[in-house]
């Protein structure tokens, strides 16, 4: 029986080792893609719409201030910022404040958003805040983002084509000083940024991302509003999952922007992956599932053991790590332009069964913490516990 076991363990563990390899490639696939979209990419649009950023704040992030004035640097002819608190003694009003002195010519603006609209306070803030902007089109983002000086020009330019109706982009983590911190920087640059690439070769983005959320009002009105998603956790995944089930187009879009990360403990940092995790679930069920066969390095050292180090067993392990390597460099290093991935680039086995780990504890329940709160998520809803 036992020997029956271990055979039927061996093979479960190279199928996920091949199929493994095989969506790294995918990957380097989707990155080199996008690398030729890049150096191909058309002359600019020479149109530039006036612009509302909408940022909505709950405390303090690391670097926020120039965070903040990189948004206020934008080489684009007009626009305006508009940022959003629920709560009128939120620390990042200070910072506001400070820019707006700063720069009194920009459009900055402070919106206290005192009504709760939804379990998600960000959306909920949104909804408040729209009502006070001045243009057609929007770019909303997260608050710990920094920009290049062009970010604007490239988040428009797409919409000036009528069949897209959003833009998005990739983005980079910046680690400060503790593992945690730099296991979650990892994991961006070389297994999050890699799927939407992989995502974007195969069947298209039909997604958006936290980094930047570009779309028209008027798509936005035709999808609901903020209000539609309220109480969704995956607040940019629904905006762009709901404009292309409209047949609208979702383009990423040049630009690699900047989020700097807080300094993690490890626990704060397993949190934080299993939120993250649960909410892909409850999006993305299916898809979720999926994952499984991409953890190419455990799948290998499980194999390895299995086989009691075979010889064949070591050739498949080698090519999983090579094809692992691989991903990291092009897509961490060489696409989103992150540096730290050359020297944290020994913690990739680590990150990888952390993530396994991460992917096996989702199934146990439900239930997320959030900004202090906890919730169960049903649906990809928020319900508060």
């Amino acid at each position: 029986m036992l020997p029956q076991i271990m055979r039927t363990a061996e093979f479960i563990a190279v199928a996920g080792t091949v199929a493994s390899i095989a969506y790294y490639a995918i990957c380097l696939w989707g990155a080199l893609s996008f690398l030729r979209q890049q150096r191909a990419r058309l002359q600019p649009s020479i149109v530039f719409p006036p612009v509302s950023i909408l940022k909505p704040l709950r405390g303090i992030d690391p670097g926020m201030y120039e965070s903040f004035r990189s948004h206020t640097l934008q080489d684009y002819p007009e626009y305006e910022i508009i940022f959003g608190v629920s709560d009128p003694d939120d620390p990042a009003i200070n910072l506001v404040h400070r820019l707006q002195a700063e720069f009194p010519q920009r459009g900055i603006r402070l919106i206290v958003c005192r009504q709760r609209l939804g379990a998600n306070i960000k959306v909920s803030n949104l909804v408040q805040m729209l009502p006070h902007v001045r243009h057609e089109f929007l770019v909303v983002n997260d608050s710990d983002l920094r920009v290049p000086q062009n970010y604007l020009r490239q988040a428009t330019g797409p919409l000036m084509d009528p069949a897209v109706g959003l833009v998005t982009c990739l983005y980079r983590g910046v680690a400060s000083t503790t593992l945690g911190s730099h296991l979650e920087s990892l994991g961006i640059a070389t297994d999050f940024c890699a799927g939407v690439l992989a995502a974007r070769q195969l069947e298209g983005i039909k997604f958006g991302l936290g980094s930047t959320l570009s779309f028209r009002r008027r798509d936005l009105v035709s999808i609901g509003g903020f209000e539609a998603i309220a109480d969704h956790l995956a607040d940019d995944y629904e905006i762009g999952s709901r404009l292309a089930k409209m047949g609208l187009k979702v383009v990423l879009g040049s630009n690699v922007v900047e989020s700097f990360l807080p300094a993690y403990s490890l626990r704060q940092f397993l949190e934080h992956q299993l939120r993250w995790a649960r909410t892909l679930r409850s999006a993305r069920p299916w898809g979720y599932l999926g994952l499984a066969l991409t953890f190419g390095l455990p799948w290998a050292l499980l194999l390895l053991a299995f086989s009691r180090g075979a010889l064949w067993a070591w050739s498949l392990f080698v090519a999983a790590l090579a094809t692992r390597s691989a991903v990291a460099l092009v897509v961490g290093y060489r696409t989103l332009g992150d540096g730290q991935v050359a020297s944290d680039w020994w913690l990739l086995p680590m990150r990888d069964i952390i993530a396994l780990a991460v992917w096996i504890a989702s199934f146990a329940g439900r239930q997320v913490a959030w900004r202090g709160d906890l919730f169960t998520l049903r649906n990809g809803k928020l319900i508060r516990d």
